[in-house]
Protein backbone atom coordinates (compact mmCIF):
# COMPACT_ATOMS: atom_id res chain seq x y z
CA UNK A 1 0.00 0.00 0.00
CA UNK A 2 1.19 3.48 -0.84
CA UNK A 3 1.27 6.45 1.51
CA UNK A 4 -0.09 9.73 0.18
CA UNK A 5 0.68 13.13 1.80
CA UNK A 6 -2.15 15.65 2.17
CA UNK A 7 -0.58 19.13 2.08
CA UNK A 8 -1.86 22.59 2.89
CA UNK A 9 -2.54 24.62 -0.26
CA UNK A 10 -1.88 27.92 1.54
CA UNK A 11 -0.41 29.34 4.74
CA UNK A 12 -2.74 29.94 7.68
CA UNK A 13 -4.19 28.19 10.71
CA UNK A 14 -5.22 24.54 10.38
CA UNK A 15 -8.40 23.33 12.04
CA UNK A 16 -9.34 19.66 12.38
CA UNK A 17 -13.02 20.44 13.00
CA UNK A 18 -15.62 22.92 11.72
CA UNK A 19 -16.20 24.54 15.14
CA UNK A 20 -14.79 24.20 18.67
CA UNK A 21 -17.81 22.12 19.77
CA UNK A 22 -17.79 19.78 16.75
CA UNK A 23 -16.12 16.40 16.30
CA UNK A 24 -12.87 16.18 14.32
CA UNK A 25 -13.30 15.65 10.58
CA UNK A 26 -10.93 12.67 10.71
CA UNK A 27 -8.67 10.84 13.16
CA UNK A 28 -5.96 8.21 12.85
CA UNK A 29 -7.53 5.07 11.32
CA UNK A 30 -10.45 7.03 9.80
CA UNK A 31 -11.52 5.79 6.39
CA UNK A 32 -11.69 8.56 3.78
CA UNK A 33 -12.89 8.78 0.20
CA UNK A 34 -11.64 11.11 -2.51
CA UNK A 35 -13.24 14.48 -1.75
CA UNK A 36 -13.72 13.86 1.99
CA UNK A 37 -13.13 17.08 3.96
CA UNK A 38 -10.22 16.45 6.31
CA UNK A 39 -9.76 19.95 7.73
CA UNK A 40 -9.85 23.71 7.21
CA UNK A 41 -7.19 26.36 6.71
CA UNK A 42 -8.12 29.85 7.89
CA UNK A 43 -6.50 33.01 6.57
CA UNK A 44 -7.90 36.38 7.68
CA UNK A 45 -11.32 34.89 8.55
CA UNK A 46 -11.55 33.08 5.17
CA UNK A 47 -11.88 29.31 5.59
CA UNK A 48 -10.71 26.90 2.88
CA UNK A 49 -11.84 23.29 3.07
CA UNK A 50 -9.06 20.74 2.61
CA UNK A 51 -10.20 17.58 0.85
CA UNK A 52 -8.58 14.20 0.50
CA UNK A 53 -7.29 13.60 -3.01
CA UNK A 54 -7.27 9.81 -2.49
CA UNK A 55 -9.36 7.09 -0.86
CA UNK A 56 -7.83 5.14 2.01
CA UNK A 57 -7.13 5.24 5.75
CA UNK A 58 -5.56 8.07 7.77
CA UNK A 59 -2.29 6.72 9.17
CA UNK A 60 -0.66 9.84 10.62
CA UNK A 61 -1.72 13.34 11.74
CA UNK A 62 1.21 15.75 11.53
CA UNK A 63 -0.57 18.98 12.56
CA UNK A 64 -2.72 19.64 15.62
CA UNK A 65 -5.98 21.58 15.71
CA UNK A 66 -5.18 25.32 15.71
CA UNK A 67 -1.56 24.98 14.56
CA UNK A 68 -0.10 27.45 12.05
CA UNK A 69 0.80 25.87 8.71
CA UNK A 70 2.75 26.88 5.61
CA UNK A 71 1.80 26.30 1.99
CA UNK A 72 2.99 22.82 1.01
CA UNK A 73 3.29 21.59 4.61
CA UNK A 74 2.20 17.98 5.09
CA UNK A 75 -0.95 17.83 7.24
CA UNK A 76 -1.54 14.09 7.32
CA UNK A 77 -0.75 10.83 5.55
CA UNK A 78 -3.26 8.48 4.00
CA UNK A 79 -2.57 4.89 3.11
CA UNK A 80 -4.22 4.02 -0.21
Amino acid sequence: MALHDIVSPLPGTFYRRPSPEAEFYVAVDSAVETGTIIGLVEVMKQFTEIESSVSGRVTELLVEDGDPVDAGQVLMRIEE
